[in-house]
């Protein structure tokens, strides 16, 4: 998270104060005291500029810059001093009417990539002040509680928008800076995620970032027609050569395809491009190669039109839940497009949403990773078109409380311990621990019934000894990776399991859990329930979320005895005396 939100000091000003001089000695500075002066005055400067952003009673504009359909009122004077581009864009309506703003719209400005508000605002920021501020958390995170959000979508997407700004209004500055960051982003990313990178950088004609981003994809699995159809073709050509030029590590990755079927291949694909069906159904069937040995589904919710995706479902001649060479599923894949309309086609086919990747992302999790608290939480006026990643969301969300117990063929093709798996693992542990602290007799329900007894307990990484080394007697040394991450996908299952079963059978106690999950993830609970250690205000905040805590439980606890008495009396037979009967069970519940 500290990668996101510091900003580079060689942008920035310090702040600093005034050195003990008197005013008898103002004429005999010395150059210690007058380089703190400097740094104090730019300071000082930078905030007072900054007031022509913020402050809405310094409107003193005189042109505004169109992004996503909100003015933006900016001064010419500042933005001409410090961009060549404005510069030059300014002087061609040098006469243009003094009494009415000029408007320049930003689409019409950037030859290629997209800039959205939030990040030409950031841009903005340092124009005027020099400084580099925490980028804001609402678009630059995704609402998955349990993602650092250092390699995230979102965190990507709005450095890559912030490239696209600095490189296009010629801040030299800033592309160096933030050339630094998508590097950072390259390596531990997702491989679908650094094509973005690939793309600003490849526009941008940032050389050394666009090598690594090469390398980068070129090592991994990622299916060669979606290079193809995602990135420049010189590019795909490059990433090809690197792939031919290592053929035992590709042979290593995936059995080796002929060049015929590539070819029968491609044409299915050509096929899905041009959004035609029959001809899809033609060559099918004149072919020994099947929907699925295409990935032709696969394909198709990432890059057809919905309409067409629900037409090549019709033909019922793929698997829904088949899993393509990087262990993904169709619905995982549409997940990552958001597009709510072919979830619900897939999922009226049987997808199963409670599926999990290698690295143990289901596709709720996919869709939370890709969207940003903005879209989630942003209440959509009457008559406007909802978030389709909040539509998304809820209904992957539904059907896995719907669905909750859905076998999944999980495949073990990760070779180490993802650390998004480690992080979900000590998620549900935690959570699964405090069920069973406030609710013990709903939790052993629900953890039976999940057959959480069968797993090894999560803890996390083994604590250090004395020593140097770790605590060796914690790990067993005949354990390859491989099965390291199959017991812990088996745990992860389990542990879900016994989730959704609480939601839907205990539905009051879950709300409890999900509130302190949400407020206190970070918080030891240990420390919290030893009340009397800390300072007096750390012994007062703790007895009051005790008490808070307590309440809620006891409320919980109530509302789950009152529903289940009351499903217990009206599945009794139907008597002049059932109604009055619930009344006392009620009344009596305790």
């Amino acid at each position: 998270m500290a990668t996101l939100t510091e900003p580079s000091s060689t942008l920035s000003f310090t702040s600093s104060h005034f050195s003990n001089v008197s005013v008898g000695s103002s004429n005999h500075f010395s150059p210690s005291s007058a380089s703190n002066l400097e740094v104090v005055s730019l300071s000082k400067l930078s905030s007072n500029l900054e007031q022509l952003l913020s402050n809405p009673d310094c409107d003193y504009t005189d042109a505004e810059i169109i992004v996503d359909g909100v003015p933006v009122g900016v001064h010419r004077c500042i933005l001409s001093a410090r961009s060549k581009f404005f510069q030059e864009l300014f002087k061609k309506d040098k006469k243009s009417s003094k009494f009415e703003k000029p408007k320049y719209h930003l689409k019409e400005v950037l030859p290629y990539g997209a800039v959205g508000y939030e990040a030409f605002v950031y841009f903005l920021s340092y124009i005027y002040t020099g400084r580099l501020k925490p980028f804001p958390l609402e678009v630059s995170t995704c609402v998955d509680s349990v993602c650092a959000h250092d390699s995230c979508r979102p965190a990507i997407d709005f450095v890559v928008e912030l490239m696209y700004a600095s490189s296009v209004l010629q801040v030299p500055e800033l592309v160096s800076s933030f050339q630094r960051r998508l590097c950072n982003f390259v390596e531990k990313s997702l491989v679908e995620n650094v094509l973005p990178i690939l793309l600003v950088a490849f526009n941008c004609k940032l050389t050394q970032l666009l090598d690594q981003c090469i390398e980068r994809v070129a090592r991994s699995d990622l299916y060669r027609f979606c290079i193809e159809k995602e990135v420049p073709l010189e590019v795909a050509e490059k990433i090809q050569q690197i792939r031919l030029k290592s053929p035992q590590e590709e042979e290593e990755q995936s059995p080796k395809v002929s060049d015929k079927m590539l070819e029968r291949v491609g044409k299915i694909l050509k096929a899905l491009d041009s959004d035609d069906v029959e001809l899809v159904k033609l060559l099918l069937t004149e072919s020994d190669i099947t929907l699925d040995e295409a990935n032709g589904l696969h394909y198709s919710v990432v890059y057809s039109d919905p309409k067409v995706v629900a037409e090549i479902l019709t033909l019922d001649m793929g698997d829904v839940n088949h899993r393509n060479s990087r262990g993904y599923t169709v619905l995982h894949l549409a997940a990552m497009r958001k597009e709510p309309s072919i979830l619900i086609s897939l999922l009226k086919k049987g997808a199963n949403a409670s599926g999990f990747t290698c690295d143990g992302r289901s596709a709720v999790n996919i869709c939370r990773r890709l969207t940003t608290p903005k879209d989630y939480h942003t209440k959509t006026a009457k008559g406007r078109e909802s978030s389709k990643a909040r539509l998304c969301i809820d209904l992957l969300e539904r059907e896995v409380r719907r669905n909750p117990m859905v076998a999944d063929d999980t495949p073990m093709c990760s070779l180490s311990m993802p650390e998004d798996l480690q992080m979900r693992l000590l998620y549900l542990e935690k959570r699964v621990g405090l069920a069973q602290l406030f609710f013990p007799t709903e939790a052993k329900v629900a953890m039976d019934i999940a057959n959480v007894e069968g797993t090894s307990e999560f803890t996390g990484l083994p604590p250090p000894s004395n020593g140097l080394t770790g605590n060796l007697s914690q790990v067993d040394l005949n354990e390859t990776p491989h099965m390291q991450t199959k017991r812990l996908l088996t745990r992860m299952e389990a542990l879900m399991k016994t989730v959704e079963t609480g939601r839907r059978y205990f539905p009051y106690g879950s709300e409890v859990l999900d509130k302190y999950m949400e407020e206190y993830i970070d918080d030891d609970l240990l420390d919290d329930i030893q009340i009397e250690k800390g300072s007096p205000q750390e012994r007062r905040l703790k007895r009051m979320r005790y008490r808070e805590l307590k309440d809620d439980v006891q409320k919980a606890y109530s509302k789950d005895k009152e529903s289940k008495i009351a499903r217990s009396c009206l599945s009794a037979s139907p008597s002049p005396s059932s109604s009055s009967s619930l009344r006392d069970g009620l009344r009596n519940s305790t």
